[in-house]
């Protein structure tokens, strides 16, 4: 079995190219990034079998981090390379194409993007292509999944072919090769180029950032409470609860039971596997990471996404990261498991721990936030402004001291590629948003059920009981709160808005409620971000992260109270 390696810069398409030979479903999208460790999949043309696989996109051989490490490793030991180029900019991907050349490997050049040359008014002699580097070049749109077959079969004409070229000579030669197979004619620019335009201008660039963030944010919010009101919440109320607690009467043993299926109709005042769990996975959760991933998918087959990284670049490099680092920010101010998530397509650890560090104290989730909006509006805008000032303010200090930390490890160069701004396929983005969901249950809610099962067994042993007992005084001595939020601030684990609903019955001043807000936004995160950390990070790392903000939170809401008592 011969093995297929797919080779290119960032953003050329192979991921999508991957699928449509494997038919393996993974997720692709315009943007540089998507991949970050490897995709193994299996074909079969004409009798011949295939392993192919598809590393992160590299745009020199040359170590530089832990991704480009990846793609060289799987070079190395390719039978055959695919060498995928972005047919509309021959000039950037050829010298990864001359560097692969003197691998003295079997070789393919496959020119995606082929549908967009007319567009851009470039014409490619692919038959003067193939004679001035001696193998096959196949033109090939992924995207409308023409020139595939044409692609398999020239696996079999893949060859060597070293042209002797030295390297720093790279450029004359690209250049030379550019001039005699690649002709440019005159156009206008199409709407969505203009688009692309403004989107990069230096003041209407960051207004347009502006208003896809909060549009983003709106919808993800309608969409995610109207799911939850009108289809999560009713099935679990009507439908799944009463039949899993008459199932549950069933069980003839109480501790198999208690386990599984608690009897109080609320779920989140127990911790049954099957009731609480379930909940929180389906219905607290799931609503919000659907509808994000949903307008997400939209914007990054869009185009949009790297321009957006471009515009936010100045301001995140002053927090000693690059502007990717938006993009799972961005989630986080929907919901942070998928932020945390999204962390993956960034270069390095140091970016990552920075990078979950804001996604964690910036800004509360949107129905945590909700639900401070609506309940601290009882206590005037300003007591909400309040609130998320010294969130930023926090969040700044931590991200000022997380970098005194990390300083000796430079953040990455940044670099990424703009796609052509193209109106996303209704299939694409419901095959990925598909995919993702999968990834979703798969790796989310085994993290919840283990985590429910757990407060479960310290329920049970009366251990949350005795924990209650012992955070009490100090929480009324250094807090200046009620006792009775100590159970609040074990729900809080659980759920984030529904912890800060519960505020409503202790009466709590404007400034009680002000700290009462910042300690359950920072003390903890829910259960499903604090598994997915743990899968991020590495046990030690996430540990060490999750006590730094437990001990942020309560010093500084200490500081809040005393400075009220100055006041």
């Amino acid at each position: 079995m011969k093995k297929v390696v797919l080779a290119g810069n960032p953003n050329v398409g192979k991921s999508l190219i991957f699928s449509r030979i494997t038919r393996i479903g993974i997720v692709t999208a315009n943007y540089g990034g998507t991949t970050v460790a490897m995709q193994s999949g299996h074909f079969k043309y004409k009798n011949n079998e295939y392993e192919i696989l598809d590393g992160p996109g590299i745009y020199l051989l040359g170590e530089s981090s832990t991704t480009d490490q990846i793609a060289l490793n799987l070079i190395d030991t390719a039978d055959i390379i695919i060498n995928v180029i972005d047919a509309t900019n021959l000039e950037r991907n050829l010298k990864l194409t001359l560097q692969l050349l003197r691998k003295n490997k079997p070789m393919v050049i496959c020119l995606n993007f082929w549908e967009e040359t007319i567009h851009k008014g470039i014409t490619i002699n692919t038959r003067e292509f193939e004679n001035l580097l001696g193998i096959p070049v196949i033109p090939v749109s992924a995207l409308q999944n023409e020139g595939i077959s044409e692609l398999l079969a020239s696996l079999e004409n893949a060859r060597t072919n070293d042209l002797g070229i030295k390297e720093n000579a790279d450029w004359n030669y690209i250049g030379n090769i550019i001039n005699k197979i690649q002709k440019l004619s005159h156009r206008h620019h199409t709407f969505l180029e203009s688009i692309s335009d403004l989107t990069l201008h230096p003041i209407w660039g960051i207004v347009i950032a502006f208003f896809v963030l909060v549009f983003t944010l709106i919808l993800v919010e309608f969409i995610g409470e109207n799911l939850i009101k009108l289809i999560f919440e009713p099935f679990y109320f009507h439908v799944y609860n009463p039949l899993i607690q008459s199932l549950g009467n069933r069980i003839p043993y109480l501790t198999i039971k208690n386990l599984l299926i608690t009897n109080t109709s609320d779920p989140l005042q127990s911790f049954g596997i099957l009731t609480s769990g379930i909940y929180i996975a389906l219905v607290a959760v799931f609503p919000y990471f659907f509808s994000f991933y949903f307008i997400f998918g939209f914007l990054e087959d869009f185009g949009y996404l790297p321009r957006l990284a471009v515009v936010l670049d100045k301001f995140f490099h002053k927090l000693g990261l690059h502007g990717y680092s938006s993009i799972p920010v961005m989630l986080g101010l929907g919901c942070k498991v998928p932020a945390f998530m999204a962390t993956r397509s960034l270069t390095n650890k140091r970016e990552k721990i920075l990078t979950i560090t804001l996604i964690f104290m910036s800004a509360p989730c949107l129905s945590q936030s909700a639900m401070i909006v609506s309940l601290g509006m009882n206590y005037g805008v300003m007591t909400v402004l309040f609130i998320y000032i010294i969130l930023i303010t926090l969040t700044l200090v931590m991200n000022w001291f997380m970098n005194l930390i990390y300083k000796k490890e430079e953040s990455s160069e940044f670099f990424t590629e703009f796609p052509a701004c193209r109106i996303p396929s209704l299939k694409l983005m419901a095959s990925k948003l598909k995919i993702r969901i999968v990834d979703y249950f798969a790796e989310v809610i085994p993290m919840i059920g283990v985590g429910i099962l757990t407060m479960n067994i310290l329920d049970t042993l009366h251990i949350l009981s005795f924990i209650t007992e012992i955070i009490q005084k100090p929480i009324n001595i250094l807090l200046g709160l009620p006792s009775g939020i100590a159970p609040i601030m074990l729900l809080n684990f659980l759920r984030k808005d529904a912890s800060v609903a519960l505020l409503v019955p202790l009466n709590l001043s404007a400034h009680q409620f002000i700290i009462a807000c910042i300690f359950l936004t920072l003390s903890t995160p829910c259960i499903a971000s604090f598994f997915t950390m743990f899968k991020e990070l590495g046990n030690k790392t996430a540990l060490k992260l999750i006590c730094l903000m437990f001990i942020t939170a309560f010093v500084s809401s200490s500081i809040i109270h005393f400075i009220y008592q100055l006041i």
